[in-house]
């Protein structure tokens, strides 16, 4: 049981790595956390939570933006993603589609990374919108549904059912941080993934 001493080109992977991916997470504020109704929103926002905590455990570039924080009609980010991560500066917008904002546009294209792992609240608005124009950019769309959610169950599963049709890959967030370790022996973030991972799972 001995894994390839030379481990794959992790910019060309087709794989999710540390070094081909980045994150992008939108408009997870109080009202909109508030209006979900396709799942729970203690396990949305625990689950959301360990996506941040993976985006930092694996230095990921990672893309925050808000929306009408600044015309104050709406609250900052939930602080469960800010106290994780505290260095970002969030990208705020008036724009419902944050693709359509060009400080957001500019943000994800200067990661210099072509696979995009996204959330976004809700699920049918903030999360398709800015993946489908991704996905016609030529991005290699990610988009973790068990950290996301809709304003019904039915809208959250139409969105889904949008997103794979256009291309975009679903995934959930254990499966993510599994592709990015990749190896057990990888030993800088083995014992931050399983900090990350008995937190959620209650292991």
């Amino acid at each position: 049981m001995t894994s390839y001493k030379a481990i794959r080109d992790p910019v060309a992977d087709h794989l999710l790595t540390p070094q081909n991916a980045a994150l992008v997470i939108i408009d997870f504020q109080p009202v909109q956390v508030a209006s979900i109704q396709s799942r729970s929103k203690r396990e949305l926002v625990a689950n959301i939570t360990a996506l941040a905590r993976i985006g930092k455990l694996y230095g990921l570039p990672v893309v925050l933006s808000t929306v009408n924080v600044g015309t104050g009609r709406n609250q900052p980010t939930i602080h469960q993603i800010t106290d994780v991560l505290a260095d970002v500066q969030p990208i705020d917008r008036t724009s419902i589609n944050a693709w359509e904002d060009e400080d957001f546009v500019r943000a994800v294209k200067a990661t210099g990374r072509r696979k995009l792992v996204m959330a976004a609240l809700w699920t049918e608005v903030c999360l398709v919108h800015p993946a489908l124009d991704a996905l016609r950019d030529g991005f290699d769309v990610h988009a973790v549904i068990d950290c996301v959610g809709g304003t019904s169950p039915e809208a959250h599963a139409l969105a889904v059912q949008r997103l794979v049709q256009a291309g975009a890959k679903p995934i959930g967030w254990v499966q993510l941080i599994c592709e990015l370790q990749r190896d057990w022996n990888r030993a800088a973030t083995t014992a931050g993934f399983a900090d990350i991972l008995f937190a959620v799972e209650g292991h």
